[in-house]
């Protein structure tokens, strides 16, 4: 053999290595785990470490795409709204205050982003699903641990963990994620994913059994006010959902209109009742703290409503961030909320443009969940459901994990629903070569 031949016969190795099922399914533990422990490994090591470990894995991810090059569509490689936002972010960096943190945040966006988008088109819905199950029963396990090791075994904090040890006084706990509303939301997306397994039956019943204890002891133990808004959000959707599911297809878009109007009232009626509502879940010093931020954020958004000050992400010291916890009196490391975030840092284009990504994914996704049999179908809504409704009180949907979980359901949606699928219906008609059939990859592999 001539050494073009082996090396050639190495490449084709290499190449049927970074498209395999084995290297999408280890891709998709690796980043989800990552992605998910990133305030543990940041403060365990340091963030260049973790920035590092993202950077390596979108290497891998373009690799591995490269190798799939042939059953992947550039087209429909990712929903045309988040580019167009991506797009709208970066230009922000033209009237940002610092051009080089909004860079950086930018670069943040998209490399999640891209970590989303590969897991899409190398696992189905059932098998990120799985992948996410298995992430959090370790990382809740862990917490669990670490809470105990803290607050019963040492009785004394973890303080470069943000860990407080107040289990045996029944929490507030915060786990390895660094605060307690971060625990209680991660909780919430494990339930709905270990719901998911037990109803598809993709783990042992006594694995279920644990890991729906483990979320909901944690978060319990969270003491997160956000945890009980989360948890109606989503029993109201599974609800809903389900009976759209057993309605004949005859009936079906009466009842989805139904369900629509009674979600408008719905909001409407906990707008007004806000107050009693808040006073009923405990959260009144936690609201008042959010309002007075909201209230200053909105007279900076006045003075730039169009465009925002700018592209940050997580906040700096820099205008008008540092200004806003000066004028407070706090250290406020985002809005509290993912709509105002996006507000104040790119306008009322950018939240547009946000409002549309997440809005045709989580219409998509309820549509495919609605008219397919299999219930991992509910996946995907039922993520964009807890993600929507957080976004209310927190920041997490434009950053870490929160972010990485928007751009799978929306690039997931996309693929089983969008206008892309009519240009390949229509490539089918006319004899021409289709733009990429779905599931692609080692979608067509259970497992």
């Amino acid at each position: 053999m001539t050494g073009g031949a082996r090396a050639g016969g190495r490449e084709r190795g290499f190449a049927a290595m970074l498209s395999s099922a084995a290297m999408a399914s280890a891709f998709t533990y690796a980043a989800l785990g990552a992605v998910f422990a990133g305030f543990a490994i940041e403060r365990m090591t340091s963030r260049i470490t973790y920035v590092t470990i993202l950077a390596g894995l979108c290497v891998v991810g373009a690799a591995m795409l490269s190798a799939r090059r042939r059953e992947i569509s550039v087209l429909r490689l990712a929903p045309t709204t988040l580019i167009v936002f991506l797009a709208w972010v970066l230009v922000s960096v033209t009237w940002s205050q610092d051009a080089a943190a909004t860079l950086a945040g930018w670069t943040a966006l998209v490399a999640l982003a891209f970590l989303a988008v590969v897991i899409s088109h190398v696992r189905d819905t059932l098998q990120t699903a799985r992948a996410l199950g298995d992430v959090m029963r370790v990382l809740l396990t862990v917490s669990l641990a670490v809470e105990v090791l803290a607050g019963i075994l040492l009785d004394m904090p973890i303080r470069f963990l943000g860990i407080q040890g107040n289990i045996a006084a029944l929490g507030p706990v915060q786990g390895i994620f660094g605060t307690r509303n971060s625990l209680g939301f991660i909780a919430v997306l494990a339930l709905i994913t270990f719901l998911v397994e037990y109803r598809t039956m993709s783990v042992r019943p006594g694995v279920s059994l644990y890991s729906a204890i483990l979320a909901g002891v944690l978060a319990a133990l969270s003491d997160s006010p956000t945890v009980l808004v989360l948890a109606v959000a989503v029993a109201a959707a599974t609800g809903a959902l389900a009976i759209v599911r057993h309605t004949p297809p005859i009936r079906r878009r009466t009842v989805q209109w139904v369900f629509g109007g009674a979600l408008i009232v719905g909001l409407a009626v906990a707008y007004l009742a806000r107050h009693t509502i808040i006073a009923w879940i405990g959260a009144a010093r936690d609201f008042s703290t959010r309002a007075d931020l909201w209230a200053q954020i909105v007279v900076f958004v006045r003075a730039r409503p169009i465009q925002g000050w700018g592209w940050s992400g997580t906040w700096n010291d820099e205008f008008p961030y540092g200004t806003l916890n000066y004028i407070l009196r706090e250290s406020h490391r985002s809005a509290l909320n993912t709509y105002f975030d996006v507000l104040l840092q790119v306008g009322w284009v950018g939240l547009i443009l946000f409002t549309v990504l997440a809005g045709i994914a989580f219409v998509r996704s309820w549509l495919v969940a609605s008219e397919r049999r299999s219930i991992v179908y509910a996946w995907t809504p039922l993520i964009l459901v807890a993600l929507l409704v957080d976004s209310i009180f927190e920041s997490f949907t434009i950053a870490g994990y929160g972010w990485l979980m928007l751009v799978l359901c929306a690039v997931r949606a996309g693929q089983s629903r969008s206008w892309r699928e009519r240009i390949d219906e229509a490539a089918r008609g006319t004899g021409l070569p289709p733009l990429g059939d779905l599931p692609q990859g080692s979608d067509r592999r259970p497992g």
